[in-house]
């Protein structure tokens, strides 16, 4: 159960005010959530709960979420408190890249 997803889309979680748009996007259907519920389009659903447990560490503004063995990445414009995850594997914010060394 998923979806196709395009780069450039908007989804938001139905759990928690988190917000984000889809970097890169896979070529096959993606099982997007937040807060263990589905993500929809930005401007689609209602709120139904608090996230689920398991699933309530909270998404940080500007922060990129990769599941790079999917080949996804959202960066996230609006922070909550549900976590972003493909089914039930949670997705972490990336880490800083290195700088190249100035001389």
């Amino acid at each position: 159960m998923g979806e196709v997803l395009k780069s450039g889309a908007r989804v938001r979680s139905i759990t928690c005010d988190t917000e984000a748009v889809v970097v890169r996007a896979p070529a096959g259907e993606v099982d997007l959530r937040c807060g263990g519920q589905p993500m929809v389009p930005v401007g689609e659903g209602e709120v139904v709960g608090p996230p689920a447990a398991g699933f309530h560490t909270g998404t940080q503004i500007g922060k990129r979420y990769p599941a790079a063995d999917i080949g996804l990445e959202l960066l996230c414009t609006k922070a909550g408190a549900g976590s972003i995850s493909v089914g039930d594997e949670v997705l972490h914010p990336a880490g800083a890249k290195p700088l190249p060394a100035s001389d």
